[in-house]
C-alpha cells in the first residue's frame, strides 16, 4: 500500500496567531531598543553604535520572521498588516487583533529591554526625530520595506521574504536620514524608551503618519508592477517591519 500523505495542518486559532505577533513584536523591540543600549555602552563612536544596532536588528529580524511566518504570517507591523488587508489577504477581525496585539508586544519589548540594562521600565524618550527630512525618509523607508514583501509574495517567493526584508533594513539604517523605523508598533514602542533607539513622543505621530503614506505608495506600485489577484488568507508569509523594522 502507498502511505497517505499526512493532512495540512489547520491554520492558528485567531488568538494564538495574534499572541505569535505579540510575541514576536515584542521580541523585535527588545533587540533593536537592548541593541542600542549595549551599543552605547560598549562604544562613544555613534557610527559603530548605529552599526552595532543595525547588525543586530538584522539578524533579530531574520530569525523572528522565519520562525513566526508559517504561524501569524510574521507581519510585526501594522502597516504590513493594513495592506494584507487591503489585498484581501487578511480579514477585518484578524487585523482588529492582530495590530493591538503588535502595539502591545513592542511596549511590552520595550520594557523587556529596559529593565534587562537596569533602566526603569517605562520612561519616555526625549530624543526628537521629525523634521521634514526625516519624514520624508520614513515614507522612502515604509514604501521601499512594503514593496519588497509584496513583490516577493506576489511573484510567490515567500522562502525570500525573510532575508530580503532583513537585508533592506539593514541597508535602511544608513541610507535613510530617519534609520528606518519603518513600523508604527515599534515606533510606539520606542517612544517609551530614553534610550539610543528612543523617539519623543511628539515625533512619533508625524513618523506613523509618514509610515502610512509610504505603505499606501507601495501598495499601489506592487499592485501596477505584479498585478496578481490575491484570494483571502489568513497567515500571510509576510513580517514588519520595522517593520518590519525597526
Amino acid at each position: 500500500m502507498i502511505a497517505a500523505a499526512d493532512p495540512a495542518p489547520a491554520p492558528l486559532a485567531l488568538g494564538r496567531r495574534a499572541l505569535a505577533e505579540g510575541l514576536g513584536a515584542a521580541g523585535l523591540a527588545a533587540v533593536v531598543i537592548g541593541s542600542g543600549v549595549m551599543a552605547t555602552r560598549l562604544t562613544d563612536d555613534v557610527g559603530v553604535q548605529l552599526l552595532m544596532n543595525a547588525i543586530a536588528t538584522v539578524f533579530g529580524l531574520f530569525v523572528l520572521i522565519a520562525a513566526l511566518s508559517g504561524l501569524s504570517g510574521a507581519h510585526l507591523n501594522p502597516a504590513v498588516t493594513l495592506v494584507m488587508l487591503a489585498l484581501r489577504r487578511i480579514g477585518r477581525v484578524d487585523a482588529a487583533v492582530y495590530i493591538p496585539a503588535q502595539v502591545a508586544g513592542c511596549l511590552a519589548g520595550a520594557a523587556l529591554a529596559n529593565l534587562m540594562f537596569g533602566l526603569p521600565a517605562v520612561a519616555l524618550s526625549t530624543t526628537d526625530r521629525a523634521e521634514p527630512a526625516t519624514l520624508l525618509a520614513e515614507v522612502i523607508a515604509t514604501a521601499g520595506l512594503i514593496a519588497v514583501i509584496l513583490l516577493l509574495i506576489r511573484q510567490e517567493k515567500d522562502a525570500l521574504i525573510a532575508p530580503a526584508v532583513a537585508a533592506y533594513i539593514g541597508a535602511a539604517y544608513f541610507f535613510t536620514s530617519s534609520t528606518s523605523f519603518a513600523n508604527p508598533a515599534i515606533t510606539i514602542g520606542r517612544v517609551a524608551s530614553d534610550t539610543f533607539a528612543g523617539i519623543a513622543p511628539a515625533s512619533a505621530g508625524p513618523f506613523i503618519v509618514a509610515q502610512v503614506v509610504g505603505a499606501a505608495i507601495a501598495l499601489g506600485f506592487a499592485v501596477t508592477l505584479a498585478p496578481r489577484a490575491a484570494g483571502p488568507r489568513t497567515a500571510t508569509p509576510a513580517p514588519p517591519a520595522e517593520t518590519a523594522r525597526a
